[in-house]
């Protein structure tokens, strides 16, 4: 699902007022990691990660290496900090794709 400008402005605005939940340090993105972010995202379809600043890892790339192997769409990225977005396989969690995809 590829978002257009107004579906990523509505996420932004979503995300806002977020927690980063998930924090990328020294240890940088491992396996354990990653699956953890796709079984936070199933559950809540927008989180945010934060870069700490003790790590060696460049923001744009995290992003990337997130996007590629969970397939979720990169929603905003501001200086340490990653939005994400994938919508939810199931139905109970589908809150913001609902609204997503009515825009």
């Amino acid at each position: 699902m590829e978002l257009r400008g107004k579906q990523k402005r509505f996420l932004r605005s979503q995300a806002h007022h977020l927690q980063p939940i998930f924090q990328i340090g020294k240890g940088g993105v491992n396996d354990a990691m990653i699956k953890q972010i796709d079984e936070a995202l199933e559950k809540r379809e927008l989180i945010k990660i934060s870069l700490l600043q003790n790590t060696d890892e460049i923001t744009e790339e995290v992003a990337e290496v997130l996007q590629d192997a969970i397939n979720c769409e990169i929603v905003q990225i501001i200086g340490r900090v990653i939005v994400l977005f994938k919508p939810s396989s199931k139905e109970k969690y589908q809150k913001l794709s609902k609204e997503v995809r009515s825009i």
